[in-house]
């Protein structure tokens, strides 16, 4: 009798394993169209071909703007000017060894931007040698539509010899990073990747130390700290206080250890949290495309020491003593605990949305569906929306929302009372059921897809449109456009 449970289980786990990759296939044998407009996907039937001879046309009344129209307005703004060269080259490894990469300024991850809070960012993208074309989405900053950095939304992939520049105001101060949307998940894990980092006008807290790092996986090969197969140090004194800002440029989920010290986290996604609580023997997971601002002070005996899973690789040594563990169990960091509220909240368990979505997440599907046959969210400015996710299968799903700043609300049917929330991505485990809000208030068409790239690159991907907004790009074979 036993055996034949076994066997059953066994033949249960292949169908789902056989199923789970033909539909991979069946996705990738259609991944693209030959031509599409991510901006008429409502008037898009299952028959592709078909639907893509569709006039362009909404039944609301709004006033039609264009994607490429909605961008910074003209002001005396401080103005940062940069520029950023995409190339194919190779690298000198630290083991010496010869890597191929593809780089921004030659380097991966490329140059890190610091900016102002209220600056002009002024970045010029020159693509030398990059055959498929880049483009660069700021990952995490709230800017026009234009800026977006999409291939096939809101610009055309930039070719061999040409150039293309973006200009945004920095509102938002926090850790953001950068990266090609033209093949998102080929180009990121081939090295096109970088960070921006936007500092406040005033701090909230102080420190004497700074610091930005970079986890990433360079051509699923040579796992990287800030561009270094075998971790980092960074100087500091003993009672130094550090912000150390961790960039998730990986398709994995982080689980990220302290030792060494207690320490708070101060920030999630560049958005400050309320009154952080210190920590001691808890491990942060971070998705991919996640951000967590970290603030501790080395200890006057010893240092500090950040690592991950695989400790030799994804390492940080702060300071240049001996790290003391401290003992205990370590537990996982909750950001639905965590912080205190505020006084005055502008979500209120009495809010009355405009619009609702249900989204649930397979392995690598929405609603059943993938990529384009998926009907996208549409929206109306000034519309309050909530959006409930639910993971029902496959692995971790770090899902990012381009263009807005959302509040987590509830999780698995518990509303959030701690300080408040606010993400560009959120990771999901199976079984989690989050509510997210936002207020719809910056017209555009935007990605919503899972930050696990693999995932999106296999369909895990939809829009959230703006009624009434279009774009003359296209996304297919045809224009080559492929934002993955």
């Amino acid at each position: 009798m036993k055996k034949a449970f076994n066997m059953v289980w066994i033949l249960a786990v292949v169908l789902l394993i056989i199923l789970f990759v033909m539909s991979i296939h069946k996705f990738q044998s259609g991944k693209y169209p030959e031509e599409i407009n991510m901006g008429e996907m409502h008037l898009h039937s299952h028959d592709i071909q078909d639907a893509h001879d569709a006039l362009i046309h909404t039944d609301s009344d709004l006033p039609e703007q264009s994607c490429p129209e909605l961008t910074a307005q003209p002001g005396e703004e401080p103005v940062r000017t940069y520029q950023l060269q995409a190339e194919q080259t190779e690298l000198t490894m630290d083991n010496g060894k010869r890597a191929k990469a593809w780089t921004f300024n030659g380097s991966t991850p490329g140059p890190e931007l610091r900016v102002k809070e209220g600056e002009r960012v002024v970045v010029q993208l020159s693509n030398k040698n990059v055959e498929k074309g880049v483009t660069i989405h700021w990952h995490g900053v709230v800017l026009p539509c234009s800026q977006d950095g999409v291939a096939g939304v809101t610009q055309n992939a930039v070719m061999p010899g040409e150039t293309f520049t973006y200009e945004f105001i920095a509102k938002h101060p926090g850790t953001y990073w950068y990266h090609s949307h033209q093949q998102s998940s080929e180009q990121s894990s081939k090295g096109l990747i970088g960070r921006l980092i936007v500092e406040p006008e005033a701090d909230t807290y102080h420190y004497d130390h700074d610091y930005a790092v970079t986890l990433s996986i360079l051509d699923d090969r040579y796992v990287l700290t800030n561009g270094h197969e075998n971790g980092i140090q960074l100087p500091a004194e003993p009672g130094d206080t550090v912000r150390l800002r961790l960039i998730n440029a990986s398709n994995l989920v982080q689980w990220m250890s302290i030792a060494g010290t207690d320490y708070q986290v101060i920030s999630m996604d560049g958005q400050d949290l309320n009154k952080p609580g210190m920590l001691v023997n808890t491990k942060i997971p971070i998705g991919g495309g996640q951000r967590y601002d970290l603030l501790f002070t080395v200890p006057e005996q010893g240092a500090v020491r950040v690592y991950s899973n695989d400790e030799e690789k994804w390492s940080i040594r702060i300071g240049s003593g001996e790290v003391f563990d401290i003992e205990g169990t370590e537990s996982a960091f909750d950001f639905t605990r965590y912080g205190e509220p505020v006084s005055t909240d502008p979500i209120q368990s009495n809010t009355v949305y405009d619009k609702e979505f249900n989204l649930d997440l397979g392995a690598v599907n929405i609603n059943g569906e993938q990529f384009h046959h998926i009907p996208p969210m549409i929206v109306k400015e000034g519309d309050k929306v909530k959006i409930r996710l639910q993971h029902q299968f496959g692995a971790e799903h770090p899902m990012h929302l381009h263009g807005h700043l959302f509040r987590v609300i509830s999780k698995n049917g518990q509303t959030l009372t701690r300080s408040p929330v606010y993400l560009d991505s959120l990771l999901l485990f199976r079984g989690d059921v989050y509510e997210i809000a936002f207020e719809a208030d910056n017209p555009g068409l935007w990605m919503m897809h899972c930050h696990n790239l693999g995932h999106a690159a296999n369909g895990m991907s939809m829009m959230l449109n703006y009624d009434g907004v279009t774009t003359p790009y296209t996304v297919g074979t045809i224009p080559g456009n492929l934002p993955d």
